[in-house]
């Protein structure tokens, strides 16, 4: 090899090396540009084909209800602290909730209507005044057997309320003959529902074009019951000590009014927040019954603290040990 071979050689060489480094370093500036700057990855949860709701497996290939399914699904799982708190609530309610729903022939999962509805919360109350557990406006809860007074209402009485919901339900039923039309009449109210059914020329509900809160509604109850069912697969664990356990009341009947209930609830060893956390439908301070007899709940001291390591679980299958 002649001199300026040699020197043609490592002139190509290098220049190659050059080109190798220059690459290697944008290379390495792109990996480093695109890195998460964050300490967790969000992941888009799998959505199935069907969903089972009510014992029917209901078909969300079409892509609006696929959509919707989706939307409410990724808002349940990442809507974390909230939709851990509803898990551990579930525990201290739906012991009371699924023997009535049974009693009235309502399938089990419409005790997921009154997650979405409420939180689990007897006492909430929204902007249209609908009250309790099972959000009843003050006509449908009179017309369903629910007692509103001055001092009563029995709209937060959860055992009063669910019985009510479950006439509503059935009345809907009769109507309907399928269950996902009477969870949207549920929101919207049967003639609406109808109403829309006839309008829009529809045989199902979920072909209907409707108000966006109503439109959500069914897609909510599939799938929060998605995640109670399965907990752990959508990232909530829970041990069983943190459920929130049911909590043992005695009943004491009444039928005269009690003028002062801080007196009443110090007669029976509670204290008057305690009386109204157990019976959130006493609605003054007093209690009028009008002639009626009315059971009030005293909870049982025993079982107003939590011992270790763990507490009454009602439902083990959503606790990851």
């Amino acid at each position: 090899m002649t001199k300026n071979n040699i020197v043609s050689f490592c002139a190509g060489g290098l220049i190659c090396l050059t080109a190798c480094i220059s690459l290697g370093s944008n290379d390495s500036e792109k990996v480093l540009d695109q890195r998460p700057v964050v300490s967790s990855m969000t992941v888009s949860p799998d959505i199935p084909n069907s969903v089972p709701f009510c014992g029917k497996m209901i078909d969300i290939t079409r892509y609006n209800m696929r959509e919707g399914f989706d939307r409410e699904l990724s808002s349940f799982t990442y809507f974390h602290s909230t939709t851990m708190l509803l898990i551990k609530r579930a525990n201290r309610y739906f012991p009371v909730i699924e023997p009535i729903l049974k009693a009235n022939g309502i399938p089990d999962d419409f005790k997921y209507l009154a997650v979405i509805e409420s939180h689990l919360d007897p006492r909430v109350s929204s902007p249209a005044r609908a009250v309790g557990m099972w959000q009843l406006l003050e006509g449908t809860a009179k017309q369903y057997g629910c007692t509103i007074t001055p001092t009563v209402d029995e709209r937060c009485h959860v055992e009063k309320a669910t019985e009510a919901a479950c006439r509503y339900l059935k009345a809907a039923y009769d109507k309907y003959g399928d269950w996902a039309a009477v969870a949207s009449s549920y929101n919207a109210g049967m003639g609406r529902i109808s109403g829309e059914l006839v309008k829009q020329d529809a045989d199902n509900t979920f072909d209907l074009w409707l108000v966006e809160e109503t439109a959500r509604y069914v897609y909510r109850i599939m799938a929060i019951k998605q995640i109670f069912e399965n907990p752990y697969k959508y990232g909530f664990v829970l041990c069983a000590r943190d459920l929130y356990k049911p909590i043992e009341c005695a009943e004491v009947a009444v039928s005269g009014d009690v003028q002062d209930l801080s007196a009443f609830a110090k007669e029976h060893g509670i204290t008057y927040a305690d009386l109204k956390r157990f019976n959130p439908w006493l609605r003054d301070r007093k209690l009028l019954t009008g002639g009626k007899t009315f059971k009030i709940q005293i909870p049982q001291e025993k079982d107003l603290y939590y011992k270790t390591p763990n507490s009454a679980v009602h439902n083990p299958d959503w606790v990851v040990k």
